[in-house]
């Protein structure tokens, strides 16, 4: 019997990738996906047999045109890949998949990998797989306290309200630590996104930290110049967030450069506010970044790449910064880029993968818009998955409904589920002032005691 030989020829690395990438709607819509499931397989198997230093001489992204991709070529760390660099992508996944990739071993070969890399070896792996070997990376910061060990899941507490109401902001605070919540960050996105409001929710903020010695850290996500300007008329900032991209394009239409993130770095270690720890070393760790597959589509800066190799190309941008915090905001753009539960699920865990594997404190915004194709339900599945992968942290909202967003996320009780299931405790810091607080019980993750703490009494409304 004859059959069909068809043949298929992939003719550049960013066609390559593109073309064996798992099946998502952003790529369809940018016209660089695979055309049939037989391509995707094709290009799968074509992407398996690269050696890995196929990617130090072809970028997806010009050199000359980027300066991401010149950040990426020129921090490379070409001795620490030395001892895998004979390696083809396809013996990369069997490497990382085997015991000899221990965490020791995957901490020292971080500076050595590209972004590329090992967005090229996801696109060849199962999600098990990808579970697996982020499981074995371990990345930590400190500022205030200690974030990214094994066996901890940490938490942003995300107080929005849709006006900036003061008393709205402090019930939800005063909610989700009675929940166990924030031990990552305190982080507010401002409804009115100006200096003088930033400034004043930055005080109202550290107020609360400072009077009772929570230990933690806060955060206002506005964008950087702000933040540099609250620095300089002596607002209390103690990380400095950006949303960012994997191109230099993208960052371009998020108004920021490298040079730009780099003095804003600079302007927040000097204010020296990270807590000073038991073995004397300050948390200096005082960058708070965002990404999401999509975004560089989104503002046209994608140069023809699929959105999952950029946003990794994301997360070697973000490791130059050596942040306190990273987090995906996997499904916000919406379904024109994740089009369903199943592919917001793989994008997470990709991304996970991905940034971990870099060497970032890697969390996730597990969440998905009203016009998606996904429900909670979906959530649920990608938090646990994740928080098996050992995910540095989550979300914190309340009720999972982010009134000022006006998208779905995860919650102060689906955080209480993911410690109780998995066994998960919050940052050792936090955990014990949780203790000390009467909120946690001692030796249970996720269990709380019964009733309200009496030290929180003044911050609930008088009136």
């Amino acid at each position: 019997m004859a059959h069909d030989v068809v043949s298929y020829r992939f003719d550049s690395l960013r066609e390559l990738m593109a073309k064996a990438t798992p099946e998502r709607s952003g790529d369809r819509l940018a016209g660089v996906c695979a055309e049939s499931e037989r391509e995707r397989v094709a290009a799968q198997m074509a992407l398996a047999d690269l050696p890995l230093k196929a990617f130090l001489n072809e970028a997806v992204v010009p050199y000359e045109d980027d300066e991401v991709t010149r950040l990426i070529v020129d921090t490379h760390d070409a001795a620490a890949l030395q001892p895998i660099s004979h390696l083809t992508v396809g013996d990369l996944r069997e490497w990382l998949l085997s015991d000899t990739a221990d965490t020791t071993t995957l901490t020292r070969l971080a500076p050595g990998l590209t972004p590329e890399m090992v967005a090229a070896a996801s696109k060849i792996m199962r999600n098990q797989d990808l579970i697996l070997v982020a499981r074995k990376c371990e990345v930590v910061t400190r500022f205030r306290n200690t974030l990214g060990l094994s066996g901890r899941l940490s938490t942003r507490l995300q107080p929005n309200h849709p006006t900036d109401d003061v008393s709205g902001i402090a019930a939800s605070v005063l909610d989700g630590l009675m929940y166990g919540s924030g031990d990552a960050v305190i982080g507010i996105n401002p409804a009115t996104d100006n200096v003088t409001q930033v400034a004043h929710l930055l005080r109202l903020l550290a107020e609360v930290i400072e009077r009772f010695e929570i230990p933690t850290q806060s955060c206002v996500l506005t964008h950087v110049t702000n933040t540099m300007q609250c620095i300089e008329r002596g607002a209390p900032v103690d990380l400095v967030f950006q949303s960012i991209g994997g191109t230099e394009a993208t960052n371009r239409s998020f108004g920021i450069d490298l040079k730009l993130l780099a003095e804003a770095r600079a302007a927040a270690l000097s204010l020296e506010r990270g807590a000073v720890f038991d073995d004397g070393g300050r948390g200096r760790h005082v960058m708070y970044f965002e990404t999401g597959q999509g975004s560089a589509l989104s503002a046209g800066a994608h140069h023809g790449c699929d959105q999952q190799t950029v946003e990794a190309r994301t997360y070697a941008m973000a490791r130059h910064f050596e942040p306190l915090l990273v987090n995906t905001v996997v499904g916000f753009i919406g379904p024109e880029y994740l089009y369903d539960g199943k592919q917001i699920i793989r994008a997470g865990l990709e991304d996970h993968f991905c940034a971990k594997l870099l060497g970032l404190p890697m969390g996730c915004d597990i969440c998905y818009t009203n016009h998606a194709a996904a429900d909670q339900n979906d959530m649920d599945v990608l938090l646990t998955l994740l928080g098996v992968a050992g995910c540095n942290f989550i979300m914190g909202i309340p009720g999972s409904d982010d009134v000022m967003l006006n998208y779905q996320t995860t919650s102060f009780h689906d955080a209480l589920y993911a410690r109780r299931v998995l066994g998960l405790r919050a940052a050792p810091e936090f955990e014990r002032w949780l203790e000390r607080m009467r909120i946690a019980q001692p030796g249970a993750p996720g269990h709380l005691v019964d009733g309200m703490s009496p030290a929180f009494a003044a911050l609930l409304p008088s009136s």
